[in-house]
């Protein structure tokens, strides 16, 4: 396998592009949120609304007209998930709605996710939590990462966003951790840091937090999908961080069925190997 970085550069307009594009799905995700909507479950067992699927249509209509060169890998597109094998360059990984449990129970750390993976890594990251109207923006290859608090990029430059660095180990650290999935496991993974505080919060926003340094540590000990952690893979990456694998190398991407393992969200702490 292979994990070099990007063959794909995106320049500024580029990533403001995507940017709009996130926002415009989130605004898509809002009309659904503020009104009455049914709740399907997929085969997975997974929960789907219309909100989904209207996000989705944004946001693969606007990738083929913009980045029509590239594929695009969605959560709510089965076809797309066909033959992850022949995907080893550089595609698009979308979750039009990171957390719809969070957007089913009217909590607001819902998110909407784009990465652009080559080689087996996320090289860009674009997540928008539309509650919060927060937009993140991460360039791996630079090695910069981004903030700001916006409904339109008409106007704006990445001068104006907010620049993310994850921060020094404080000596008491602090992770954050799932709403929905924290387990014993995970508390024993962060007995080893001797972690004081414990942040809970859903979807991606967990390595958004870690990224603009109001965490240290996100375990992850159970199973998630790639399209679950590609953006904020690279967002945290870009901000100084990293995402591994129980080995302690980089998590790749491009796997068959595009099923993540257990992985370790970080910023600047060493890696420990859980028991």
């Amino acid at each position: 396998m292979t994990t070099e970085l990007a063959t794909t550069t995106l320049n500024e307009s580029d990533l403001l592009r995507l940017g709009q594009l996130a926002i415009d799905a989130g605004a898509e995700i809002m009309r659904v949120y503020e009104g009455e909507f049914d709740v399907q479950i997929k085969g997975d067992q997974s929960p789907l609304t219309k909100a989904d699927l209207a996000s989705h249509a944004v946001i693969a209509e606007g990738l083929v007209q913009d980045f029509g060169h590239i594929s695009v890998v969605s959560e709510e597109d089965a076809d797309s998930h066909d033959a992850p094998e022949g995907k080893r360059g550089s595609f698009f990984l979308v979750d039009p709605l990171d957390g719809t449990k969070e957007f089913i129970n009217r909590r607001p750390d819902f998110t909407v996710n784009i990465a652009l993976i080559e080689n087996q890594r996320p090289t860009y990251g674009i997540i928008y939590a539309p509650v919060r109207k927060a937009l993140y923006i991460g360039d791996v290859a630079a090695g910069l990462a981004y903030r700001i608090e916006a409904e339109n990029l008409a106007r704006l430059t990445l001068a104006d966003f907010t620049p993310l660095k994850v921060r020094s180990a404080p000596p008491s650290l602090a992770a954050v951790c799932s709403l929905s999935h924290n387990s014993p496991e995970t508390e024993a993974y962060l007995d080893l840091y001797g972690v004081t505080e414990r942040v809970a919060i859903g979807s991606s926003l967990k390595f958004c937090l870690v990224a603009e340094g109001q965490a240290d540590l996100y375990p992850r000990l159970g199973p998630t999908m790639e399209w679950d952690t590609a953006a904020g893979d690279a967002i945290l990456t870009a901000a100084g961080g990293k995402v591994l694998s129980r080995d302690g190398t980089p998590l790749i991407y491009a796997k068959p069925r595009f099923f993540n393992p257990e992985f370790f969200a970080q910023g600047d702490v060493a890696f420990k190997v859980p028991n």
